[in-house]
């Protein structure tokens, strides 16, 4: 018997058209899923975040496109989760002039 894992990325709708969140179902042999959830972790949450990870590096994500596919609402926790994933990168002067266009932008 194979299990299904649904993920969905958290976003509203998909950028640039009117479609509906995309979801993908993972088939995971029934034998292999007590040890894959042995830790208690969300295996759709931690497919959804393998995929994230791996698209960001071959350069298919954007920082802000990650940051919106993970759902996470502050750059802050985005570095957070990079950084224990063994990713140390300092923010380009650019990023950090898109930054505080942002910023004044909504008034903060």
């Amino acid at each position: 018997m194979i299990t299904s894992v649904t993920m969905r990325d958290l976003t509203r709708k998909r950028p640039g058209t009117s479609l509906p969140p995309m979801n993908v179902t993972l088939s995971i042999p029934d034998d292999l899923v007590p040890r894959l959830s042995a830790g208690g972790d969300d295996l759709s949450r931690r497919a959804l975040e393998a995929l994230a990870v791996e698209e960001y590096q071959a350069g298919r994500l954007t920082r802000p496109e990650l940051r919106r596919l993970l759902g996470f609402s502050t750059r802050p926790e985005l570095d957070g989760f990079l950084k224990r994933r063994g990713f140390d990168e300092s923010i380009t002067i650019a990023e950090f002039e898109r930054d505080r266009q942002d910023l004044d932008r909504l008034g903060i």
